[in-house]
C-alpha cells in the first residue's frame, strides 16, 4: 500500500475512532438482565433492551462495519482491489 501512495503522490490521513462501536444501532433485539447492584426496586423481573451496540457485544464490530460501509457507498468512495 505504501508503495502505491508514493507512486501516485497521494496524501495519507490517519484517524482513530475511539467510540466507533458505540455509534452503531442494533438491527436485532438484545435484552439483558439487570446487573447486580443496579436492580431497580419493584422491577426485579424486568430486563434492559439495548438500543446501540457496546464493545462487549459480539455484534458490535458487524454493526460498525455495516454503518461505515453504507457511509462510503453513499459518498461514492470506491474499493481499491
Amino acid at each position: 500500500m505504501a508503495s502505491l501512495v508514493v507512486q501516485h503522490r497521494w496524501k495519507i490521513y490517519q484517524l482513530d475512532v475511539k467510540l466507533a462501536f458505540l455509534n452503531g444501532f442494533l438491527e436485532e433485539n438484545i435484552d439483558v438482565e439487570q446487573p447486580l447492584g443496579y436492580v431497580e426496586a419493584d422491577n426485579e423481573g424486568k430486563v434492559y433492551k439495548f438500543k446501540k451496540a457496546l464493545y462487549s457485544l459480539k455484534q458490535a464490530s458487524h454493526v460498525w462495519n455495516t454503518k461505515i460501509y453504507r457511509y462510503f457507498q453513499e459518498n461514492e468512495f470506491e474499493k481499491y482491489p
